[in-house]
């Protein structure tokens, strides 16, 4: 996998616009309300492939969304691990691992391209590893606090239930 996206995304422009596809610069999608079919992108990495799937699909318009990485979404992650009340040692471990990414600002980190066919929302999903690697650091930290929200509020002692 690349470390950078900036060239991929070039290519896959210049390719749509070779394509004859109608290209719309939107938001991702991944989150919609739709249902969604994602492209295996570790088997078959190839943007075209899913660009010709959409072609023989009948489908005319492609959205494209692309995200760029930021130190903000690394000052923004530290902050609410700060949060969390982690021992030392835990805590600079996760700190050490944002660090890291530091380097990576200003990259393009994640490339979706996506159409609609017959009531689903078919997506290709390209990530960078380097970017993998902060999703799951922020799932960290969201379970993390989500452990810190559920002992804010303890249960009320002295009473069972016979259920």
């Amino acid at each position: 996998m690349k470390q950078n996206l900036d060239e991929l995304k070039a290519e896959i422009e210049h390719y749509l616009d070779e394509s004859g596809m109608a290209v719309f610069y939107g938001r991702s999608r991944a989150l919609e309300s739709a249902p969604s079919v994602y492209w295996d992108c570790e088997r078959h990495p190839g943007y075209k492939e899913f660009i010709q799937a959409a072609k023989t699909a009948g489908a005319k318009l492609i959205v494209f969304h692309q995200r760029g990485f930021s130190t903000e979404q690394i000052e923004d992650a530290v902050e609410q691990l700060s949060a969390c009340g982690l021992p030392h040692e835990e805590y600079r471990e996760l700190e050490r691992r944002l660090a890291k990414l530091r380097s990576f600002d200003g990259l393009i980190c994640s490339i979706e391209l996506s159409f609609d066919h017959e009531g689903r929302v078919f997506l290709y999903d390209l990530r960078t590893e380097w970017y993998e690697d902060f999703s799951e650091i922020l799932d960290e930290i969201q379970l993390l606090t989500s452990d810190i929200d559920d002992d804010e509020d303890p249960p009320i002692s002295g009473y069972f239930s016979r259920n």
